[in-house]
């Protein structure tokens, strides 16, 4: 018998670029030693589909758009407020959902905890763990559950079966770096086998409506692994953070189709899962038995959401010669920006001192709105004077000193009201239409004002 030819090519391993022969630098990407050689002969493709679907499957027309039908599907309602908001209000049928995170940060936790909770019937999928394994940590979560469904599989023709068995309403899988396809010769986790088996759930997706939800590992830069073009293949990619010194974790939108990519998920790990934090301020602000010098309190926006966020500041001699400038949490050159501000505008000598700021709750924030606490902050501890616990701050500073307005300062200081704040200091030239307020308006409109107010 005739051997079959073995078809290889080559892939950049940073970007996914295809080449016919080895190269040094990949000319899409420009990194060099990245391009691989690897495997693509292809067996004979069966479709995985049943029968009804593959005779009901119709040959795409041009339309015009007032004649196409604009009206949405009812998004599923995965029974976590936090991850239906990041989703942008729920799961879209026949979506694909990419969820990126570092190792043991909760990405199966979080997935295998929506999956117990859900009123749908749910695949999951793990080539990672077996099944008593996962019924280990399910027992911890949720012992009972009628609706979840394990399968411990790698191969996607396999998988394919057995979703036409069970019809699912939603398929997890745990990870996409873990499966391999009978279509692509090469090992698990390589470039041409992650964009196969993307592929085929792809397909699956779109021609079933039903929804995948993928779990992808990172590399050591943070990115997921894999092509880049993983990432522009599905429709939702999410981020899940955190720092392994602090119980809590953060989900971010990426890239949303359905939906806004400013949104904010944030969860607290426990013991028996991931418990929802539907109220961030209660996290993001330190409790503590008197008032201290140095900290401030910061109303920002992390996408629709409004939090209070505190701002820790320390002033001191520098010992050393030369002075320290350190901020985490918080863009270090923009506070030496408002350092500079604060020593030309209004007097103050930092120029010979430590400056280091942070914010708490092991978060980072670029919302230009806390640059007024940030500033409050630095003056309380360099004069060594707390400020009062129930004053807040949302405007920001420009380099001539004044204070300018931030976005929908109005929820920023409804949300104040309702936490028990008596004041809260924003830029005098916000329009602001909001009556009857118990909280107290303080107008600014230079950073004078401010130096003004708190230090008497």
């Amino acid at each position: 018998m005739a051997k079959t030819k073995v078809k290889t090519t080559f892939f950049c391993q940073s970007c996914g670029s295809q080449y016919s022969k080895w190269q040094g630098q990949c000319t899409a990407c420009k990194q060099w030693n990245t391009i691989v050689e690897e495997v693509i002969q292809k067996p004979e493709k069966s479709d995985w589909k049943s029968p009804s679907l593959t005779s009901s499957k119709r040959v795409s027309k041009p339309l015009k758009i007032k004649e196409i039908d604009g009206s949405q599907d009812a998004r599923l309602n995965m029974q976590d407020e936090e991850f239906n908001r990041v989703l942008g209000g729920g799961m879209v049928p026949g979506s694909l959902t990419l969820l990126g995170g570092e190792p043991g940060i909760g990405k199966s936790t979080l997935l295998l905890q929506i999956a117990l909770k859900l009123k749908y019937k749910t695949l999951y999928v793990s080539g990672e763990e077996s099944q008593k394994q996962i019924k280990m940590r399910a027992e911890r979560i949720q012992p009972n559950s009628e609706n979840c469904y394990i399968l411990t599989e790698t191969k996607t023709q396999n998988i394919f079966k057995q979703i036409e068995a069970l019809e699912p309403d939603i398929v997890i899988v745990d990870s996409i770096q873990t499966l391999h396809s009978d279509y692509i010769e090469s090992s698990s986790g390589s470039i041409s086998q992650i964009k196969e088996c993307t592929t085929e759930l792809i397909k699956f997706a779109k021609e079933t409506a039903t929804p995948v939800l993928l779990i992808g590992h990172i590399t050591k830069d943070g990115n997921i692994a894999g092509p880049k073009i993983l990432e522009h293949m599905v429709d939702t990619v999410l981020q899940f953070e955190g720092d392994r010194n602090h119980v809590f974790r953060i989900l971010r939108t990426n890239k949303n189709r359905f939906g806004s990519t400013n949104e904010l998920g944030i969860y607290e790990m426990q013991g028996s899962g991931l418990r929802e934090v539907s109220n961030p301020s209660e996290i993001l602000i330190s409790e503590k038995d008197g008032e201290l010098s140095g900290n401030a309190i910061a109303a920002t926006l992390e996408g629709m959401r409004p939090l209070m966020i505190e701002v820790q500041a320390l002033v001191s001699t520098a010992v050393y010669g030369t002075p320290q400038r350190s901020a985490t949490g918080f863009n270090a050159k923009r506070l030496n920006m408002l350092l500079a501000v604060l020593e030309k505008r209004a007097g103050f000598r930092l120029g010979a001192k430590d400056v280091f700021l942070n914010i708490t709750g092991g978060i980072t924030v670029d919302d230009p709105a806390i640059d007024l606490a940030v500033v409050a902050a630095i003056l309380s501890s360099n004069e060594d004077e707390a400020l009062q616990s129930d004053f807040c701050f949302a405007a920001e500073v420009g380099l001539s000193g004044e204070i300018r307005p931030v976005q929908r300062v109005e929820q920023r200081i409804i949300e104040a009201e309702k936490l028990g704040f008596s004041t809260i200091f924003v830029s005098k030239y916000n329009k602001i239409s909001l009556k009857n307020t118990k909280i107290k308006v303080q107008l600014i409109s230079k950073i004078e004002d401010l130096v003004g107010f708190l230090v008497s």
